[in-house]
């Protein structure tokens, strides 16, 4: 399926909202009962405040990345479309602006560090706690995204460096012979 990415409206602080629990319960299992209610203002704050790409299918939005200079603060996918590729189109675009991405992910959340690792992520650090001081040790995940080939500096023959696509300048006398 193809997502069209976006940057998030006004008009869809509610339905960001829901994608973040219905994740949320879908994943978090480790959270004690009652805790996603809590934490939902939090999260509805925290969404209407962020920068937040949104990946929009022919029904709306289904998943959600906030965040800043190469910090992933969220990323939330609908259950419903877990496995499609939604979350894997918002990381891919961040990744197109910022070479380095980090994200923090609940160690308890083991489908998501997996989710992570697939994709290039890998463990940098971890907490014993999360963000807020509870007992939610967290995963210090970064990747960095290699240079497209177009623009990789490749070694000449003669030493130099040229953008690939050109060729680096012949000088008199190099060579084999």
């Amino acid at each position: 399926m193809t997502w069209e990415i976006r940057d998030a409206e006004p008009a869809d602080l509610d339905v960001l909202v829901d994608v973040w629990r219905r994740a949320v319960e879908s994943t978090h299992h480790f959270l004690r009962p009652g805790e996603v209610a809590e934490l939902e203002p939090q999260a509805r704050a925290e969404i209407a405040r962020a920068a937040v790409r949104v990946a929009t299918g022919p029904d709306g939005p289904v998943g959600f990345l906030g965040g800043s200079g190469g910090v992933v603060d969220m990323l939330f996918v609908d259950p419903s479309v877990h496995g499609r590729g939604a979350g894997s189109a918002l990381v891919d675009e961040a990744a197109a602006h910022h070479r380095v991405l980090t994200v923090d992910v609940n160690e308890q959340n083991t489908a998501a560090s997996a989710w992570y690792a697939r994709r290039g992520f890998v463990q940098t650090g971890r907490s014993e706690t999360d963000t807020e001081g509870r007992p939610y040790p967290l995963l210090h995940l970064r990747r960095v995204t290699p240079p497209s080939p177009a623009t990789r500096p490749t070694l000449q023959n003669d030493g130099t460096r040229a953008q690939r696509g050109e060729r680096a300048p012949r000088v008199r006398g190099q060579g084999t012979t």
